[in-house]
């Protein structure tokens, strides 16, 4: 990790804290002197657990831990990363209005995903947690939508998945889904913003440049990366296709559901308390494409 920070920061005052989601073990040294908490970490597989608990415990118990810890220290300002999918999971598939930071997910719905669940019942947690709060500490979430834009090192996470697979063209087309999505660089301005800003405790701060069909990424991708993108899809595969698909691919499987549903986010409060206007989606895809071509992982 040192040295993969190395190359784009200076990390000569960079410490490091061991520290375990589910342990109380290790969290008082890590905040110890710190004026702001950043809690970015939560499970985030490659395929769904078939027990719910082995994502939902760990996020949300891992959350408070942080929460305690952090008010213990005196630490002044909290930012935890929530996600999209705590907003916009479990609504009626007809839905087409925009959702907001009002949204939340429906973790009662049959179609959200472990993952929805632990995401959306750690953000809910934390908010609890600040509800009968008096150390002062103030607290925001930051939700952001699919993750792209350049990858660090080759130790890729979950979101690369689907611009790794587009480029070794592991599908034929793409499958009907409309997903909000942000570049990574912009995630990590939204935190710092969300430490600096003159705003009340208990912001949410929604993450979308803008919600693209897949298609339009993989025409993205064959536009700007010539050769290098020959092989992303430029056309959408029929549901069927994909339910079929579905019986052999874990993937496919989790998309099943989302085929064909309008997910539009609407990030006015967010920009304008923020101050920031993102980078179009497009262009963070291809950035994380050809960082991924760059690092031999294409």
């Amino acid at each position: 990790m040192r040295a993969s920070l190395a190359q784009h920061a200076d990390v000569s005052r960079l410490e490091f804290a061991a520290a375990d989601l589910e342990s109380d073990a290790g969290w008082a040294q890590a905040v110890a002197g710190c004026a702001h908490a950043l809690h970015v970490a939560s499970p985030f597989p490659a395929a769904q657990p078939r027990d719910a608990q082995e994502l939902v415990r760990p996020a949300v118990e891992g959350t408070l831990r942080v929460l305690r810890a952090a008010c213990a220290a005196g630490v002044r300002r909290f930012v935890q990363t929530s996600s999209m999918v705590a907003v916009m999971y479990g609504h009626p598939r007809d839905r087409t209005a925009p959702f907001t930071e009002a949204d939340w997910t429906n973790v009662d719905d049959p179609s959200v995903t472990p993952y929805g669940q632990s995401k959306t019942l750690a953000e809910r947690a934390a908010r609890d947690f600040m509800q009968n709060d008096r150390s002062g500490l103030h607290y925001s979430s930051v939700n952001p939508g699919l993750v792209l834009g350049p990858a660090l090192d080759r130790d890729i996470g979950t979101s690369a998945a689907i611009i790794q697979a587009f480029l070794r063209g592991k599908y034929p087309g793409a499958p009907r889904l409309m997903i909000p999505c942000i570049d990574v660089r912009d995630v990590a301005r939204m935190h710092r913003l969300a430490i600096e800003v003159d705003a009340p405790s208990g912001a949410r701060y929604l993450g979308a440049a803008d919600s693209p069909w897949l298609v339009e990424i993989g025409r993205a991708l064959r536009e700007q990366l010539g050769e290098a993108g020959r092989k992303a899809p430029t056309r959408e595969l029929p549901d069927w296709v994909i339910r079929l698909f579905g019986l052999f691919d874990a993937g496919a499987r989790l998309a099943v559901p989302d085929l064909g549903k309008v997910l539009r986010v609407d990030t006015t409060l967010t920009r304008r308390t923020l101050g920031i206007e993102f980078i179009p989606a497009r262009d963070a895809a291809v950035a994380m494409a050809r960082s991924l071509i760059e690092l031999g992982l294409a």
